[in-house]
């Protein structure tokens, strides 16, 4: 889950780290910017989940309420690079000496947090390494021993950052670290780390990545989820505890299993076959008929999947189960001229064939996952070009 520059932020400022003095913005109107009791200049920051928002028109600068005002009017609602602005954060303009870089995420060559630190900030890290990569550490952090002396003395000797704030700096990564843990985040990022005129360190923007599997531990981050701009299908799976994950926008084939293993196996043999995936689906546990049914109403809910491809297998999987849903599913309105390919391994899987069978339905059972991924370009390219 990636939060929203303002939800990071509010970590920040839980855990110490100094940001600017804001306000959230959701409608137009002078009201909550007046509340806020901002100094102005103001600078103005479109809410998306997405870089490059200052070229994009999404960052604007205003010097009163009412041209705070009227600029906030303008920018609800306008689209930054795909995403809508529903949300702008107001803070106050800074004035800064320096722009710094600093992130702590999890490395899995080295299998620990990794900090990565810079005296060059206010850019994308990936331009900084292309054009200044001696300025840049990169630092793995014993979990065990946390943040120690010697590995901010290294990141700041490495790159020539300015030593009369080693000690403001090795205070915020120590806040970092913790909320990196606290969190069970993949990254936790401030750029630019901004030294301000009066020589404080100061945090003008975040980005904060927090595993999906935590959020039943995190009622604080959960509660934000629903103000992200979700894929209407994966916040519809989630629902029922289905996993959705759009795939290519260009992709006419739904892959469902019960398992993230054999969904990955299923993805990588269809596009072997030079066919492309538009969505997957994990079902998780209990395959039942009515958690089959929903699921491939979600799954048929993108217009653009022709084709969907049921995996499933286990020792106590009820077959039968698997093909009541699909026949079910197959039946509404918006299956129609949709084709179906079901793989089931498990109890009852005789009974389940005659149930398909009987349906005269467009479902094809097939034995094994390459048989199956045979039927699906058969289907998609006619008969006799197979490979």
């Amino acid at each position: 889950m990636k939060l929203l520059e303002y939800q990071a932020k509010a970590l920040f400022e839980k855990y110490g780290v100094a940001v600017q003095k804001g306000v959230v913005i959701d409608a137009p109107g002078d009201e909550k910017i007046r509340a806020a009791d901002l100094r102005f200049p103001v600078v103005i920051k479109a809410q998306v989940q997405t870089g490059g928002r200052g070229k994009a028109g999404g960052v604007k600068f205003a010097e009163t309420p009412e041209e705070a005002a009227r600029l906030c009017g303008e920018m609800l609602g306008m689209d930054i690079r795909g995403f809508t602005a529903k949300e702008l954060l107001v803070v106050e303009k800074k004035e800064i000496a320096q722009e710094w870089y600093a992130s702590i995420m999890l490395d899995r060559y080295t299998k620990s947090p990794l900090l990565i630190f810079s005296p060059v900030g206010g850019m994308d890290i990936e331009e900084t390494a292309r054009t200044s990569p001696g300025r840049i550490a990169k630092v793995p952090i014993d979990p065990i021993r946390g943040v120690k002396d010697y590995v901010i003395t290294y990141a700041m000797d490495k790159t020539g950052a300015d030593k009369q704030y080693r000690d403001q700096l090795g205070g915020i990564v120590e806040k970092l670290y913790r909320l990196f843990f606290d969190y069970y985040t993949m990254l936790v990022e401030i750029n630019p780390l901004a030294i301000d005129t009066g020589g404080k360190l100061i945090a003008l923007d975040g980005k904060v990545e927090i595993d999906d599997n935590a959020l039943p531990f995190l009622s604080d981050v959960s509660a934000w989820r629903d103000k992200l701009q979700e894929d209407p299908q994966v916040i519809e799976a989630r629902k029922v505890n289905f996993l959705f994950i759009p795939v290519e926008d260009d992709g006419d084939i739904g892959v469902m299993s019960n398992g993230s293993g054999m969904l990955m196996s299923c993805i990588d043999l269809i596009t072997k076959k030079g066919m492309k995936i538009h969505a997957a689906l994990d079902l998780g546990g209990g395959a039942t008929a009515e958690r089959i049914a929903e699921a491939v109403r979600i799954m048929l809910g993108r217009k653009a999947v022709s084709t969907v491809f049921i995996c499933i297998f286990g020792g106590i999987t009820r077959c039968d189960e698997v093909a009541r849903g699909a026949v079910i599913a197959m039946q509404k309105p918006e299956a129609a001229g949709k084709n179906l390919i079901l793989r089931m391994e498990g109890t009852n899987k005789e009974e389940a064939g005659r149930i398909v069978a009987e349906s005269k339905l467009p479902i094809t059972v097939a034995e094994g996952i390459p048989n199956s991924v045979e039927a699906i370009y058969r289907l998609k390219y006619g008969e006799g070009k197979g490979a």
